[in-house]
């Protein structure tokens, strides 16, 4: 009997150390987008702050010409509250949490339409004003 009850605690064992859970293996915590991100600061008072500059620089702007502007005042926002330097790289993962990125990435149409130039002329009728 000592034995069969050995022999079902051998393969529990393995099962559960094939589903990479044991009581004897070392936790590995999830892989996630934010493994990178500083782990001096509790992630809640982070993803908080985060939160507070998002109601200064909107997300919305992260797309077209003022995407730069808007990245680099969240990474300043965050630096001066957290006391710590942020790269971009770490503030879009951050943001990748909150919001789908790869939905504010520009399309070839609206590219295409920031890529054209339309030749400005003013009317004639406002020269034709100034001489009266």
């Amino acid at each position: 009997m000592a034995e069969e009850s050995a022999k079902d605690g051998n393969e529990e064992a393995a099962a559960s150390e094939q589903d990479g859970l044991s009581a004897h293996s070392p936790f590995q915590p999830p892989r996630s987008s934010a493994s990178s991100l500083p782990k001096e600061l509790p992630q809640v008072e982070l993803e908080l702050r985060l939160l507070e500059a998002l109601e200064i620089y909107h997300p919305v702007k992260l797309q077209g010409m003022h995407r730069h502007f808007v990245l680099f005042g969240l990474m300043e926002y965050l630096k001066r509250r957290l006391n710590r330097h942020f790269s971009p790289d770490e503030v879009l993962q951050l943001l990748d949490r909150f919001y789908n990125l790869e939905m504010l990435k520009p399309d070839d149409d609206e590219m295409e339409a920031l890529g054209q130039e339309e030749e400005f002329s003013l009317p004639h009728s406002i020269f034709m004003m100034k001489d009266d």
